[in-house]
Protein backbone atom coordinates (compact mmCIF):
# COMPACT_ATOMS: atom_id res chain seq x y z
CA UNK A 1 0.00 0.00 0.00
CA UNK A 2 1.27 3.48 -0.89
CA UNK A 3 1.36 5.79 1.54
CA UNK A 4 2.92 8.58 0.14
CA UNK A 5 0.98 12.08 0.57
CA UNK A 6 -0.46 13.75 -2.15
CA UNK A 7 0.00 17.48 -3.13
CA UNK A 8 -3.64 18.66 -1.11
CA UNK A 9 -2.56 16.17 1.55
CA UNK A 10 0.85 17.60 2.13
CA UNK A 11 -0.45 21.26 1.80
CA UNK A 12 -3.27 20.49 4.23
CA UNK A 13 -0.60 19.09 6.95
CA UNK A 14 1.80 22.22 6.31
CA UNK A 15 -1.33 24.79 6.55
CA UNK A 16 -2.61 22.94 10.24
CA UNK A 17 1.43 23.09 11.19
CA UNK A 18 1.69 26.61 10.84
CA UNK A 19 -1.66 27.38 12.50
CA UNK A 20 -0.76 25.72 15.23
CA UNK A 21 3.08 26.93 15.40
CA UNK A 22 1.40 30.69 15.28
CA UNK A 23 -1.10 30.47 17.65
CA UNK A 24 -0.44 27.94 19.87
CA UNK A 25 3.83 27.82 19.85
CA UNK A 26 5.61 26.73 23.13
CA UNK A 27 5.07 30.07 24.44
CA UNK A 28 1.28 29.47 24.56
CA UNK A 29 1.82 25.98 25.31
CA UNK A 30 3.55 27.15 28.13
CA UNK A 31 1.46 29.96 29.24
CA UNK A 32 -1.72 27.20 29.01
CA UNK A 33 0.63 24.99 31.81
CA UNK A 34 1.55 27.98 34.02
CA UNK A 35 -1.30 30.72 33.82
CA UNK A 36 -0.40 33.92 35.40
CA UNK A 37 -1.35 34.25 38.91
CA UNK A 38 -1.46 30.64 40.35
CA UNK A 39 -0.01 29.20 43.24
CA UNK A 40 2.47 26.80 41.63
CA UNK A 41 2.85 25.56 38.28
CA UNK A 42 -0.09 23.27 37.57
CA UNK A 43 -2.35 24.11 40.24
CA UNK A 44 -5.11 26.60 39.13
CA UNK A 45 -8.24 25.61 36.43
CA UNK A 46 -7.59 25.09 33.42
CA UNK A 47 -9.39 26.89 30.94
CA UNK A 48 -9.96 26.23 27.19
CA UNK A 49 -8.67 28.95 24.71
CA UNK A 50 -12.11 29.55 22.71
CA UNK A 51 -10.72 32.39 20.05
CA UNK A 52 -8.07 29.44 19.23
CA UNK A 53 -11.27 27.02 18.98
CA UNK A 54 -12.88 29.27 17.03
CA UNK A 55 -9.93 29.42 14.54
CA UNK A 56 -9.88 25.85 14.41
CA UNK A 57 -13.31 26.14 13.45
CA UNK A 58 -12.90 28.65 10.52
CA UNK A 59 -9.67 26.43 9.56
CA UNK A 60 -12.35 23.30 8.63
CA UNK A 61 -10.43 21.36 11.64
CA UNK A 62 -13.69 20.39 12.93
CA UNK A 63 -16.11 20.06 9.63
CA UNK A 64 -12.90 18.69 7.39
CA UNK A 65 -15.27 15.03 6.73
CA UNK A 66 -18.17 17.14 6.77
CA UNK A 67 -19.62 17.07 3.26
CA UNK A 68 -19.43 19.98 1.16
CA UNK A 69 -23.43 20.46 0.68
CA UNK A 70 -23.61 20.66 4.80
CA UNK A 71 -20.99 23.33 4.94
CA UNK A 72 -18.29 21.00 5.84
CA UNK A 73 -14.64 20.63 3.46
CA UNK A 74 -15.63 17.39 2.07
CA UNK A 75 -12.63 15.42 2.84
CA UNK A 76 -11.86 11.43 4.86
CA UNK A 77 -10.52 10.04 7.42
CA UNK A 78 -7.12 10.21 5.85
CA UNK A 79 -7.08 14.13 5.82
CA UNK A 80 -8.40 13.71 9.39
CA UNK A 81 -5.72 11.79 10.61
CA UNK A 82 -3.07 14.58 9.21
CA UNK A 83 -4.94 17.32 11.47
CA UNK A 84 -5.16 15.15 14.60
CA UNK A 85 -1.45 14.12 13.99
CA UNK A 86 -0.39 17.87 13.72
CA UNK A 87 -2.62 18.59 16.82
CA UNK A 88 -1.17 15.37 19.24
CA UNK A 89 2.26 16.96 17.64
CA UNK A 90 1.09 20.33 19.04
CA UNK A 91 -0.21 18.74 22.16
CA UNK A 92 -3.38 21.23 21.67
CA UNK A 93 -5.72 20.78 24.54
CA UNK A 94 -9.25 20.35 24.51
CA UNK A 95 -12.03 18.14 23.34
CA UNK A 96 -10.74 17.96 19.93
CA UNK A 97 -11.92 14.40 18.87
CA UNK A 98 -15.22 14.65 20.62
CA UNK A 99 -16.63 18.12 18.65
CA UNK A 100 -15.14 16.77 15.63
CA UNK A 101 -17.25 13.80 15.49
CA UNK A 102 -20.10 16.07 16.91
CA UNK A 103 -19.64 18.45 13.68
CA UNK A 104 -23.05 18.26 11.76
CA UNK A 105 -24.60 17.16 14.59
CA UNK A 106 -24.20 19.69 17.43
CA UNK A 107 -25.12 23.45 16.03
CA UNK A 108 -21.85 24.85 16.47
CA UNK A 109 -19.34 21.96 16.54
CA UNK A 110 -18.33 22.26 13.31
CA UNK A 111 -17.56 26.53 13.07
CA UNK A 112 -15.70 25.43 16.76
CA UNK A 113 -18.13 27.72 18.27
CA UNK A 114 -19.86 25.13 20.38
CA UNK A 115 -17.53 22.86 22.70
CA UNK A 116 -18.63 19.63 22.78
CA UNK A 117 -17.55 16.76 25.49
CA UNK A 118 -18.30 13.37 25.21
CA UNK A 119 -18.17 9.83 27.56
CA UNK A 120 -15.62 7.34 26.48
CA UNK A 121 -16.06 4.30 28.21
CA UNK A 122 -15.91 5.84 32.03
CA UNK A 123 -14.49 9.03 31.16
CA UNK A 124 -15.33 12.26 30.43
CA UNK A 125 -12.84 15.21 29.37
CA UNK A 126 -13.41 19.28 29.79
CA UNK A 127 -16.59 18.41 30.98
CA UNK A 128 -17.25 21.74 32.85
CA UNK A 129 -15.86 23.25 29.97
CA UNK A 130 -18.20 22.25 27.37
CA UNK A 131 -21.14 23.57 26.09
CA UNK A 132 -22.55 20.18 25.13
CA UNK A 133 -21.84 16.96 26.48
CA UNK A 134 -23.17 13.27 24.76
CA UNK A 135 -23.57 10.96 27.13
CA UNK A 136 -24.95 10.66 30.59
CA UNK A 137 -22.92 12.18 33.36
CA UNK A 138 -25.18 12.25 36.09
CA UNK A 139 -22.89 11.65 39.63
CA UNK A 140 -19.85 12.66 37.08
CA UNK A 141 -16.73 12.94 39.81
CA UNK A 142 -13.71 14.74 38.77
CA UNK A 143 -10.35 13.09 39.11
CA UNK A 144 -6.44 14.39 39.62
CA UNK A 145 -5.81 14.44 36.07
CA UNK A 146 -1.85 13.27 35.67
CA UNK A 147 -1.59 15.54 32.10
CA UNK A 148 -2.25 19.49 33.71
CA UNK A 149 -4.17 20.51 30.28
CA UNK A 150 -6.98 17.44 30.45
CA UNK A 151 -9.42 17.89 33.06
CA UNK A 152 -10.78 14.58 33.63
CA UNK A 153 -13.96 13.37 35.13
CA UNK A 154 -15.52 9.48 35.81
CA UNK A 155 -18.35 8.39 35.39
CA UNK A 156 -20.31 5.40 36.60
CA UNK A 157 -22.19 4.32 33.43
CA UNK A 158 -19.71 3.69 30.54
CA UNK A 159 -20.17 4.58 26.87
CA UNK A 160 -19.61 2.51 23.97
CA UNK A 161 -15.95 3.06 22.27
CA UNK A 162 -16.12 4.88 18.72
CA UNK A 163 -13.37 2.77 16.59
CA UNK A 164 -13.40 6.30 14.87
CA UNK A 165 -12.13 8.36 18.22
CA UNK A 166 -9.86 5.79 18.93
CA UNK A 167 -8.48 6.28 15.31
CA UNK A 168 -8.24 10.10 15.77
CA UNK A 169 -6.45 9.79 19.33
CA UNK A 170 -3.86 7.32 17.53
CA UNK A 171 -3.29 9.63 15.49
CA UNK A 172 -2.34 12.20 18.10
CA UNK A 173 -0.35 9.78 19.84
CA UNK A 174 1.60 9.76 16.48
CA UNK A 175 1.79 13.41 16.28
CA UNK A 176 3.47 13.73 19.92
CA UNK A 177 5.47 10.40 19.53
CA UNK A 178 6.65 12.37 16.23
CA UNK A 179 7.90 15.08 18.39
CA UNK A 180 9.02 13.72 21.18
CA UNK A 181 11.53 11.96 18.66
CA UNK A 182 13.13 15.26 17.20
CA UNK A 183 13.22 16.75 20.74
CA UNK A 184 15.47 13.43 21.53
CA UNK A 185 17.82 14.03 18.55
CA UNK A 186 18.64 17.86 18.85
CA UNK A 187 19.30 17.23 22.24
CA UNK A 188 21.69 14.40 21.15
CA UNK A 189 23.22 16.75 18.54
CA UNK A 190 23.45 19.87 20.93
CA UNK A 191 23.97 18.66 24.12
CA UNK A 192 27.85 18.01 24.81
CA UNK A 193 29.25 15.40 27.20
CA UNK A 194 32.72 14.74 27.87
CA UNK A 195 34.16 17.13 25.45
CA UNK A 196 31.58 14.90 22.99
CA UNK A 197 27.57 15.52 21.42
CA UNK A 198 25.96 12.65 23.84
CA UNK A 199 24.32 11.85 20.44
CA UNK A 200 27.99 9.94 20.11
CA UNK A 201 27.29 7.91 22.69
CA UNK A 202 25.90 4.32 21.34
CA UNK A 203 23.63 3.50 23.98
CA UNK A 204 21.96 7.41 23.05
CA UNK A 205 22.33 6.64 19.35
CA UNK A 206 20.29 3.26 20.07
CA UNK A 207 17.49 5.27 22.13
CA UNK A 208 16.66 7.43 19.44
CA UNK A 209 16.70 4.51 16.49
CA UNK A 210 14.42 2.56 18.61
CA UNK A 211 12.10 5.70 18.93
CA UNK A 212 12.23 6.73 15.11
CA UNK A 213 11.23 2.68 14.47
CA UNK A 214 8.09 2.73 16.92
CA UNK A 215 7.10 6.24 15.11
CA UNK A 216 7.22 4.93 11.16
CA UNK A 217 5.88 1.42 12.74
CA UNK A 218 2.63 3.77 14.20
CA UNK A 219 2.60 5.72 11.55
CA UNK A 220 2.16 2.84 8.55
CA UNK A 221 -0.59 1.31 11.08
CA UNK A 222 -2.50 4.57 11.40
CA UNK A 223 -2.32 5.63 7.98
CA UNK A 224 -3.34 2.01 6.94
CA UNK A 225 -6.42 2.03 8.81
CA UNK A 226 -7.61 5.27 7.78
CA UNK A 227 -7.78 3.78 4.47
CA UNK A 228 -9.51 1.04 5.54
CA UNK A 229 -11.63 1.98 8.35
CA UNK A 230 -11.18 -1.62 9.40
CA UNK A 231 -11.86 -2.04 13.28
CA UNK A 232 -9.56 -4.78 13.82
CA UNK A 233 -6.96 -2.34 11.51
CA UNK A 234 -7.88 0.63 13.90
CA UNK A 235 -7.32 -1.26 16.69
CA UNK A 236 -3.64 -2.46 16.33
CA UNK A 237 -2.96 1.34 14.80
CA UNK A 238 -4.25 1.97 18.38
CA UNK A 239 -1.70 -0.16 20.13
CA UNK A 240 1.56 1.26 18.59
CA UNK A 241 0.47 4.70 18.68
CA UNK A 242 0.05 4.43 22.21
CA UNK A 243 3.26 2.36 22.50
CA UNK A 244 5.15 5.00 20.20
CA UNK A 245 3.99 8.06 22.28
CA UNK A 246 4.57 6.51 25.58
CA UNK A 247 7.86 4.98 25.38
CA UNK A 248 9.05 7.72 23.24
CA UNK A 249 8.11 10.07 25.87
CA UNK A 250 10.47 8.32 28.14
CA UNK A 251 13.36 7.65 25.90
CA UNK A 252 13.15 11.22 25.17
CA UNK A 253 13.34 11.64 28.65
CA UNK A 254 16.27 9.54 29.34
CA UNK A 255 17.99 11.49 26.32
CA UNK A 256 17.87 14.48 28.07
CA UNK A 257 18.93 13.12 31.52
CA UNK A 258 18.42 15.14 34.82
CA UNK A 259 17.17 18.45 32.88
CA UNK A 260 14.41 16.03 31.27
CA UNK A 261 12.35 15.80 34.27
CA UNK A 262 12.11 19.42 35.34
CA UNK A 263 8.70 21.23 35.16
CA UNK A 264 10.49 23.67 32.66
CA UNK A 265 11.25 20.75 30.61
CA UNK A 266 8.62 19.93 27.37
CA UNK A 267 9.33 16.34 27.76
CA UNK A 268 6.78 15.63 30.83
CA UNK A 269 4.00 17.01 29.08
CA UNK A 270 4.27 15.03 26.58
CA UNK A 271 4.32 11.79 28.59
CA UNK A 272 1.75 12.61 30.53
CA UNK A 273 -0.48 13.60 27.40
CA UNK A 274 0.16 10.37 26.16
CA UNK A 275 -0.64 8.44 29.32
CA UNK A 276 -3.70 10.45 29.90
CA UNK A 277 -4.70 9.97 26.22
CA UNK A 278 -4.09 5.44 26.50
CA UNK A 279 -6.80 5.87 28.92
CA UNK A 280 -9.30 7.72 25.90
CA UNK A 281 -11.40 4.55 24.79
CA UNK A 282 -11.01 0.58 24.73
CA UNK A 283 -7.45 -0.14 26.80
CA UNK A 284 -4.63 -2.18 25.58
CA UNK A 285 -6.23 -5.48 26.76
CA UNK A 286 -9.55 -4.57 25.14
CA UNK A 287 -7.76 -3.98 21.49
CA UNK A 288 -5.38 -7.13 22.10
CA UNK A 289 -8.54 -8.80 22.93
CA UNK A 290 -10.41 -8.03 19.96
CA UNK A 291 -7.44 -8.04 17.36
CA UNK A 292 -6.75 -12.06 18.83
CA UNK A 293 -10.22 -12.44 18.32
CA UNK A 294 -9.92 -11.05 14.39
CA UNK A 295 -7.22 -13.32 13.92
CA UNK A 296 -9.02 -16.55 15.22
CA UNK A 297 -11.99 -15.52 12.97
CA UNK A 298 -9.94 -15.27 9.98
CA UNK A 299 -7.72 -18.47 10.69
CA UNK A 300 -10.96 -20.51 10.30
CA UNK A 301 -11.99 -19.10 7.50
CA UNK A 302 -12.13 -22.48 4.87
CA UNK A 303 -8.74 -21.43 2.30
CA UNK A 304 -6.84 -19.83 5.26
Amino acid sequence: MDFRLGEDQLALRAGMRELLARRFGRERLRAAVDPPGQAGPGTGAVRLDRALWRELGEAGFFALRLPQERGGVGLGLPEAVLVFEEAGRALLPGPLVATHLAAGEVPGAATGECVVAAVDGHLVEWLEEADVVRGDVAQAVALRAVDPLTPVHRVPRAAPHDPVAALLTAAEQLGSAGRTCALAVQHARTREQFGRPVGAFQAVKHLCAEMLVRVETARSAVYAAAVTGDPLDIAAARLLADEAAERGARDCLQVHGGMGFTWESDVHLHLKRAWSRAHRGPCAAQAEEALAAGLLTAAERPGT
